[in-house]
């Protein structure tokens, strides 16, 4: 056994390096250490250690004294542990035994919090004796809580007391979680939601027990699904009273509690350093991305454009700087530092002009109401803009504004198909048509509510800060749809504006702010109405610009899109070789 721990424990030394680069891999090596403790591998034994089998049998004729002196009770005898329930062997010196073997003598060694109704709140005072919650065996902290209960109520519930070097353990919900009860601790008992073992300490050590407990026995059958729910919960004290361990010498123990807190420190600075690489990571790619944004000339563009190039494989090997620069790419867009302009295309300002005269003409024929909004002001411009472009209010460039129909939808209801929330992809701006549902329009509503190619949707009310706002395109398959009330339909003029250029522009940083910096909540759910939408304000570029600008951003959200690849396959190559570190373990 000795010379295959020495095996293990140099496989395990040498591969902490792919723990570190792994994903979840120094979760995984606290999972692996822990393992092998509990199979007697971490550390080698020591002959002279009395074997557990040994200990085993001088407690249970001690035990069996104090019955005959009539101190103690005599428990029920365990049933004998059979092949099948033993999973794998174990070293020499160790013991395979059930748990209740290793508690104290004494009652209520091994006792589940009392009924709810035996701690209702209608009994707590302001001070007395301290009622133990969840809470503190998930925290390891027994000073948290308030709960009091007087002298009579502790009095009958004294069964339930906890007392110095007792262990604790959440039950229900969060479970597993133990703390080790101080020296110090108040007087009190558990609650409901607790267990508590009071263990013989002259055969196992408590912090072991913590260990086996966490990486063994809830490994176990120890957990039951509550009924009706999806909560976990642990099983009865009789199921857990029979549960084998393996138990190691008692002197072995404390080893391996030293070890395992040797390399859990090791783990600690591991993670450390790897969230210490993954910070400076992040800061130099936002400091790098915010100099491309502030860049005034084109030679400090240059430069720090230059410098994400040259440092590219460290800068994007982690997810969160990709999705900072799609951001960056939408924000560059709309700042006119992503494609060159060309002097020969008409200047947005003429383009407003157009957008104009077809807006008066509609409103003079009554097919449409002049769209209001406020005028710009220079302090709301966040920055400069190329020449042929133009500051404008979303509603300027807008034939109308309308909100979708509140009438009742349903799947198998005959009628005109309606556009909800989960229909509209906030990821690529577009409609997906499999969850469909339908209702009954009149002409006149189909007439108002009818869908055409490039308009754009918009949520304008959801639990969601950040799908507020959000949009999709209408395309040909989608043409005359109609759309729900928490929808906004946006149209334009497709010959002055493109649609998708649109949609790219209110998910930019810049919009995004205007959007969630105001928005106002009803009943947790939060909202922004045509008038705000009407009053955005973003830069407009020339017509032609609009779709280079859009061209490009595709192309670069398709090279973002393959650098979350590369990282995704990077992880899983690191993860395999990690798996296949432990299986040879």
């Amino acid at each position: 056994m000795s010379n295959n721990n020495d095996a293990a424990i140099a496989l395990l030394e040498k591969h902490f390096d792919i723990a570190f680069t792994a994903p979840d891999g120094i979760k995984k090596l606290r999972e692996l250490i822990l393992s092998l403790a509990m199979q007697g591998k971490l550390i080698a034994q020591d002959p002279s250690d009395q074997p557990a089998n040994e200990l085993l049998r001088e407690i249970e004729s001690k035990k069996n004294k104090l019955v005959k002196e009539g101190k103690i009770k005599q428990s029920k005898p365990l049933p004998e542990i059979k092949p099948n329930e033993i999973p794998y062997d174990l070293p020499k010196g160790w013991e395979w035994v059930r748990l209740l073997k290793i508690v104290a003598y004494e009652p209520n060694s091994i006792k589940r919090g009392p009924f709810g109704s035996s701690l209702k709140k209608d009994y707590f005072v302001e001070s007395g004796y301290k009622v133990y919650q969840q809470k503190n065996a998930i925290y390891n902290d027994f000073s948290l809580g308030d709960y009091y209960i007087d002298h009579n109520k502790f009095e009958q519930l004294k069964d339930f007391e906890v007392k110095p070097q007792d262990i604790i353990v959440s039950c229900s919900g969060t479970v597993g979680k133990l703390a080790i009860a101080p020296k110090s601790i108040e007087r009190g008992v558990i609650n409901q939601a607790l267990l508590k073992f009071t263990l013989n300490q002259k055969i196992i050590d408590n912090r072991f027990f913590v260990f086996l407990f966490s990486a063994y026995v809830m490994k176990t059958e120890v957990l039951n699904d509550l009924k009706g729910t999806a909560q976990k919960n642990i099983v009865s004290v009789q199921s857990l009273k029979e549960i084998p361990i393996p138990l190691p010498p008692f002197s072995e123990q404390r080893r391996i509690v030293a070890k395992i807190d040797e390399l859990m420190a090791r783990c600690d600075e591991l993670e450390k350093l790897r969230g210490d690489r993954d910070r400076k990571q992040i800061t130099v790619h936002t400091a790098a991305l915010n100099r491309l944004l502030i860049a005034k000339e084109q030679s400090e563009f240059n430069t720090a454009w230059q410098f994400i190039t040259q440092h590219f494989g460290e800068l994007y090997s982690v997810k969160e700087n990709v999705a900072e620069l799609r951001k960056a790419i939408l924000q560059l867009a709309v700042m006119g530092k992503l494609v060159p302009q060309d002097p020969v295309d008409v200047p947005a300002a003429i383009l407003l002009q157009e957008i104009r005269k077809r807006v008066n003409e509609l409103v003079y024929q009554k097919e449409e109401k002049d769209i209001k909004f406020e005028s710009i002001n220079a302090e709301e411009k966040g920055f400069l803009l190329p020449k042929s472009w133009l500051w404008v209010r979303l509603g300027s460039l807008l034939q109308n504004i309308k909100y979708g129909t509140s009438k009742k939808c349903a799947y198998d209801y005959p009628g005109t198909t309606v556009l909800r929330i989960p229909n509209i992809n906030v990821e690529d701006g577009g409609i997906n048509l499999n969850d469909l549902k339908y209702t009954h329009l009149s002409e006149a509503e189909l007439k108002e509510l009818y869908l055409r190619t490039f308009d754009l949707l918009i949520i304008r009310s959801n639990g969601s800060e950040s799908l507020v706002g959000r949009s999709a395109i209408v395309r040909e398959t989608e043409e005359g749809l109609a759309y729900a009330g928490y929808l906004v339909r946006l149209r334009s003029f497709p010959e002055y504006i493109y649609s998708p250029y649109l949609c790219h522009a209110l998910n930019t940083v810049f919009v995004r702010k205007q959007i969630e910096q105001p928005l106002r909540t009803t009943s947790g759910v939060k909202n922004i109405n045509s008038k705000e939408i009407a009053n955005l304000l973003l830069p407009l570029p020339p017509f032609p610009e609009q779709r280079c600008i859009v061209a490009k951003i595709d192309q670069l959200m398709a090279l973002c899109d393959n650098l979350e690849k590369q990282i995704d396959n990077a992880n899983s190559k690191q993860t395999n070789l990690l798996n296949a570190v432990m299986t040879k373990i």
